[in-house]
């Protein structure tokens, strides 16, 4: 009796919150412009080299990550230029599919110059809207849903990143079967935070700009966010947040389509025409709470979109910050 006594006693006093996050959060709504680097350069495409696709017939595919030439480590465009200095056999070590490939060729000079048949990238560069802050940790969060690498439609392999201070110059409208997008100017001057991780349900890092004029707002619980009227905290024009008017649909049991909402705010219909690139990471907020973050619109009804729960992305924040 006395050991079941000393175990009830050790369960009630764990705290009930295992995360660091805090209960009250900086809601966001910026536009921010993000630029990331991958670890490694990316295979995005093949060219001709003395009309042969030699990268191609080498076995190099799209999407392919090289990480080695010849034993020396590649993480940038910059490196593998300095690495292919003369013709003839090179061995490439990629990351494809999670395993580790080895790729030989033979590498020839055209017009005096050595190709190598590949076009690749190091680093994707975009816009997207700031979700939250945490004011005790510097943690942000942002998009709700992962950064992909186009010409393969896979997780972009982060290696490091910044968000910058971002400015909406004017927005292309969104059409049912056309997602619009917003076009802003991005001030790589002015960096906002440091991006550390892609996870499947956003992009997060450290802010770290002064949080004194920041203003917190408490967030909800799963159970707490109803069906009916709600917000979403964006920017339509210039660096001005301002709250547009929703209807929560339902809510949803699923790893990161959690709520099914609908735009009926008029103004934001005739700018945007509904949800478009961009506003992805826009804070939901309903009761004066803070309840979840866009992260997906429905392309054929684009007044239409999905958000993720809040405490998913504080909770991943706290886990890949920690």
């Amino acid at each position: 009796m006395r050991r079941k006594l000393i175990i009830i006693l050790l369960l009630l006093i764990l705290p009930l919150n295992i995360y660091a996050y805090s209960n009250k959060i900086i809601v966001g709504g910026e536009t921010i412009g993000m630029e990331i680097h991958s670890k490694g350069v990316y295979v995005v495409g093949y060219y001709k080299v003395n009309n042969k696709y030699i990268a191609k017939e080498a076995g190099f595919k799209i999407g392919d990550i090289i990480t080695e030439i010849n034993k020396e480590k590649i993480t940038s465009i910059t490196d593998l230029n300095n690495t292919i200095v003369n013709s003839g056999n090179y061995t490439f070590k990629v990351l494809r599919d999670g395993e580790y490939k080895t790729i030989k060729i033979d590498l020839e000079k055209d017009n005096n110059l050595i190709k190598s048949g590949l076009y690749v990238k190091d680093q994707i560069n975009g816009i997207g809207t700031l979700s939250y802050i945490d004011p005790e940790t510097r943690i942000f969060g942002s998009l709700g849903h992962e950064i992909i690498e186009s010409t393969s439609s896979n997780k972009f392999l982060l290696d490091r990143g910044n968000i910058y201070k971002a400015e909406v110059k004017n927005i292309n409208k969104s059409i049912n079967g056309e997602t619009g997008s917003k076009n802003a100017s991005i001030d790589k001057e002015n960096i906002l935070g440091e991006i550390n991780t892609n996870e499947i349900n956003g992009v997060y890092g450290k802010y770290q700009k002064d949080l004194n004029n920041y203003q917190t707002m408490e967030i909800a619980q799963k159970e707490e966010i109803k069906p009916g009227e709600a917000v979403i905290r964006t920017v339509l024009e210039g660096n001005n947040t301002e709250d547009f008017t929703i209807k929560i649909i339902t809510i949803e049991d699923n790893p990161t389509k959690n709520i099914l909402f609908e735009i009926t705010d008029q103004r934001l219909l005739d700018k945007a025409g509904g949800i478009v690139q961009g506003m992805s990471g826009s804070p939901i907020i309903q009761n004066n709470k803070l309840v979840g973050v866009v992260n997906y619109v429905i392309v054929n009804d684009t007044n239409k979109g999905y958000g993720i729960f809040i405490t998913t992305m504080l909770e991943e924040g706290d886990k890949s910050n920690s």
